[in-house]
C-alpha cells in the first residue's frame, strides 16, 4: 500500500450571524451552548433530545445544553423519510449505534426513547405527555430533512403546555467560530481560526421512569416497517439500486440480492470486544463511539503494526479500502460519521492529538508526519466544508433558484428544482461545471408546463469532493439514485458534455428510468463495429496521474477565461464573469485535485452507439456545429449512419448550446418532451 501525505488545511467553522432559514429559527454554537447551560441551571422544566444523526454522548452541544433541565427525555424516531436514505448495511450500523447510545445513556442515569412514526407527529405527542419545554436536534443541511424539521416546529407552535409553547433549538458542532464564511476555500484558509475543544460526556438528568421507552427493534422490525412505508411508491424503485452500471452494461447475471433472498432474520450481533466491523459485509466501522474510537486509533497508528488483534483487522481493512490514496478513512469510517457516532470534531482532535504524540508535542505547519493522520484530518476538514457551504446557501437562498441538498451515499449533492406539475425533467451539467450551467433553461422549460431538476453531480460546483475513484460509471449511478430517491418518476434526462455520456449510460442500464434523452454535445465516440464492452477496472491513481491533475489544475486556473470564452464562439459574452469565478471558485474546493485524477482515468471507451441501441426513437440529438473541442460534421454524419431513429438537430453555436443560446435550446426541448 502506498499512502501519500496530502499537505494541511485548516478546518472549518460554524457562522453564527447568518439570516435564519425560516421565522424564530434559533440556533446554537458551542459558545451559545455555554449561554443556554447558565440559563437553564434552574430550570424546572423537561427537555426532549432528539437523536437522529449524532449517535454518541461525546461530544454533543445539545445534550450538554439539555442535560441543565430537570428532566431529559432522549428519543429516536424510526421516520420513514430518515430511514430510505439508508442501505441495508447502514440500517445494521444505526441499529448498533443506538444500542450502544441507549447504553452509554442508562450508564449516566438517563434512557434512550424508541418510537416509529412521523417524527411531527411522535414530537407532539411526546411533548403533550412530558410537558416539555424545550425540544434540542441536531441542525441539518438535507433539504428533505430541514422540510421535516419544519413541519415539526411548526406542529409545535400551535401546542400548549403549561409553561407555554414549547422552543426548539437547533445545534451544531463547529470547529471554529466565524462570523463569516468566505464562499472560496482559499480565502477561508488565510483566516487560520483557532481550533474549538470537542466536549466532554455531561452528568445528564434524571429520566422519567414511568414512561414507555420501548424496545430496541430488530433488523426484521426495521425493514417490515420500511416495506409498509405510505411514502413508497407504487413500482420497486429501490430494484434499480441493486446492480450496478457495470453488471447491466455487461448483461451478466448476478446473484440476487442479500437483503431480497434472506428471510427477515434478526441480525446477530457480533461481541464488539472482537470486531470493529459489525455488519454482515464487515467493510465499514460500526458499533458504538468506543469502538469507532479505538478502531481509529488503529488506523493512525497503521505504520507501527501491532500485536492487537482487532488493530490488526482494521489494518488489514485499512489496505483493502485503499482503493487510491488515503481513500481508505472514508472508506471505512465515513458512515460512522454520517451517523454522528463520533464526530468529525472529535476525529481531528484525535488526529492532531496523535500527530504531536509523535511530534514531542509540535505540529508542523508543513503537513503532517504519517499519511493516515493526513487523511484523517483532511477527510474530516472537507466534510466540514462542505457541510457549511450547503447550510449558508440555503439559510442564504436569496438567488433566482432556490438551492437544495441531497445525501448520496453520504456525500451532499447540490441540486434544483422548478415547477409545479407536468413531466419531470432532469438537466446534467458537464466536468467542470455545475447546475447553475443551466441557468436560462431551468425556468423557460418549467414554463412550458413541466417540472424541472438540474443536479450537481459529486466532484463539481459546490457537490461534496469526497477522496474517491470518480468514474463515468459512478456518476451515471447517482443519476440513476437521484431519479429514484428524489426525482420518484421517470424522466426526461438531458446532458451536456460528458454529461451527456452519463445520461447515455443510465439509458442503457436502467432505461424504465427515462422517458426519453436529449445529448448536447455529448462525449462519447460511435464505434461502426464491436464485439465487445469495454470497461476498465483498472482506476489505480499513478504518479503521472497525480502530477497531471496538479499541473492541468494550475493550467486551468490561470486561463480559465479564455478556455471557456472558446467554448462559446458565437456568444462569447456569454461566458460572463459570473461563470467564470464560480468555476475558479470550486476549483480552490478541497478534493478537486482528485476529482480532475479521474480524466486520466476516464473510460469513455464505450461505443454511444451502443449505449442508444435499445432506446433510439427516444433521443434527441442537439450539436453546437462550431463546437472547439470535438468534430461536430464528423459525430453527426456517425450518428446518422449508425443510430438510424435518433432525432438530430444542428444549431450555430459551440459546446455548450444550452448557455450560448438558450433560447432555441429550450424551445427545442419543450417541442421535443411535448411529443411523449
Amino acid at each position: 500500500m502506498a499512502l501519500l501525505t496530502f499537505s494541511q488545511f485548516p478546518s472549518l467553522s460554524f457562522f453564527p450571524n447568518a439570516r435564519p432559514f425560516s421565522p424564530n429559527r434559533r440556533y446554537c454554537s458551542s459558545s451559545l451552548v455555554r449561554v443556554i447551560s447558565s440559563a437553564n441551571k434552574d430550570n424546572t422544566g423537561t427537555a426532549i433530545l432528539w437523536f437522529k444523526h449524532d449517535l454518541r454522548i461525546d461530544d454533543h452541544p445539545g445534550l450538554v445544553a439539555a442535560s441543565k433541565y430537570r428532566a431529559l427525555v432522549p428519543i429516536y424516531v424510526f421516520d420513514h423519510r430518515i430511514l430510505s436514505r439508508f442501505s441495508d448495511e447502514m440500517l445494521e450500523l444505526l441499529l448498533f449505534a443506538l444500542e450502544d447510545l441507549r447504553k452509554s445513556l442508562n450508564d449516566q442515569g438517563s434512557d434512550l426513547m424508541i418510537r416509529f412514526g412521523n417524527a411531527e407527529n411522535v414530537i407532539q405527542e411526546l411533548v403533550r405527555e412530558v410537558e416539555a419545554t424545550c425540544i434540542y436536534a441536531e441542525e441539518e443541511v438535507e433539504y428533505e430533512l430541514r422540510l421535516m424539521m419544519d413541519v415539526v416546529k411548526e406542529k409545535l407552535q400551535s401546542l400548549l403546555v403549561p409553561a407555554g409553547s414549547p422552543s426548539v433549538e437547533f445545534w451544531q458542532t463547529p470547529f471554529y467560530d466565524v462570523k463569516h464564511l468566505p464562499s472560496s476555500y482559499n480565502d477561508f484558509k488565510k483566516l487560520l481560526l483557532p481550533i474549538t475543544t470537542p466536549l466532554q460526556p455531561t452528568t445528564l438528568s434524571s429520566s422519567e421512569t414511568d414512561l414507555d421507552w420501548g424496545p430496541l427493534p430488530t433488523y426484521d422490525d426495521v425493514k417490515k416497517y420500511m416495506s409498509s412505508s405510505p411514502y413508497k411508491s407504487g413500482e420497486n424503485w429501490t430494484s434499480f439500486k441493486e446492480k450496478s452500471a457495470e453488471t447491466l452494461l455487461q448483461r451478466q447475471t448476478v446473484k440476487p440480492n442479500e437483503s431480497i433472498e434472506r428471510s427477515f432474520r434478526h441480525i446477530q450481533s457480533r461481541k464488539l470486544g472482537q470486531s470493529v466491523f459489525v455488519t454482515r459485509k464487515g467493510n465499514v466501522v460500526g458499533g458504538g463511539t468506543d469502538n469507532v474510537l479505538n478502531a481509529l486509533a488503529a488506523y493512525l497508528r497503521y505504520l507501527e503494526g501491532t500485536g492487537r488483534d482487532d488493530w490488526q483487522e482494521v489494518h488489514e481493512k485499512v489496505r483493502a479500502a485503499e482503493s487510491r490514496d488515503g481513500a481508505s478513512f472514508i472508506g471505512l469510517f465515513g458512515p460512522a460519521l454520517c451517523l454522528g457516532i463520533v464526530s468529525r470534531r472529535r476525529v481531528h482532535c484525535e488526529a492532531i492529538k496523535y500527530e504531536r504524540e509523535r511530534n514531542a508535542g509540535f505540529v508542523s505547519p508543513f503537513g503532517y508526519s504519517a499519511a493516515t493522520i493526513a487523511a484523517a484530518i483532511d477527510a474530516v476538514c472537507s466534510m466540514e466544508w462542505y457541510w457549511l457551504m450547503a447550510l449558508r446557501d440555503q439559510i442564504n437562498s436569496d438567488g433566482k433558484y432556490s438551492t437544495r441538498f441531497w445525501r448520496w451515499n453520504g456525500y451532499l449533492t447540490q441540486y434544483t428544482v422548478a415547477g409545479d406539475d407536468g413531466p419531470a425533467v432532469l438537466l446534467v451539467h458537464g466536468f467542470g461545471a455545475f447546475w447553475e450551467h443551466y441557468r436560462d433553461n431551468i425556468d423557460s422549460i418549467a414554463a412550458n408546463g413541466n417540472r424541472v431538476w438540474a443536479v450537481t453531480v459529486l466532484g463539481f460546483g459546490k457537490s461534496e469532493k469526497p477522496n474517491i475513484v470518480y468514474s463515468e460509471l459512478l456518476w451515471a449511478e447517482l443519476l440513476r439514485d437521484f431519479i429514484v430517491d428524489v426525482v420518484g418518476e421517470p424522466v426526461h434526462l438531458v446532458g451536456n458534455s460528458i454529461g451527456g455520456y452519463f445520461v447515455a449510460i443510465v439509458a442503457r442500464a436502467w432505461r424504465d428510468l427515462i422517458k426519453s434523452i436529449v445529448l448536447i454535445n455529448s462525449a462519447g465516440n460511435i464505434i461502426p463495429v464491436y464485439s465487445s464492452i469495454p470497461l476498465s477496472r483498472d482506476r489505480s491513481t499513478s504518479v503521472a496521474s497525480w502530477v497531471g491533475s496538479r499541473l492541468l489544475l494550475f493550467y486551468l486556473r490561470l486561463r480559465i477565461k479564455e478556455i471557456v470564452k472558446k467554448c462559446y464562439p458565437r456568444r462569447t459574452e456569454r461566458a460572463d464573469d459570473w461563470l467564470v469565478n464560480e468555476m475558479r471558485r470550486a476549483s480552490y474546493d478541497p478534493g478537486v485535485p482528485i476529482v480532475l485524477e479521474s480524466i486520466f482515468s476516464f473510460n469513455l471507451s464505450i461505443p454511444l452507439n451502443y449505449l442508444l441501441e435499445d432506446v433510439k426513437d427516444k433521443v434527441l440529438i442537439i450539436q453546437g456545429m462550431k463546437d472547439p473541442i470535438s468534430d461536430s460534421k464528423s459525430k453527426v454524419a456517425m450518428l446518422k449512419e449508425y443510430c438510424d431513429g435518433v432525432t438530430i438537430r444542428e444549431l450555430d453555436a459551440g459546446h455548450c448550446p444550452q448557455d450560448e443560446v438558450p433560447e432555441q435550446v429550450n424551445a427545442i426541448i419543450s417541442e421535443w418532451i411535448e411529443k411523449f
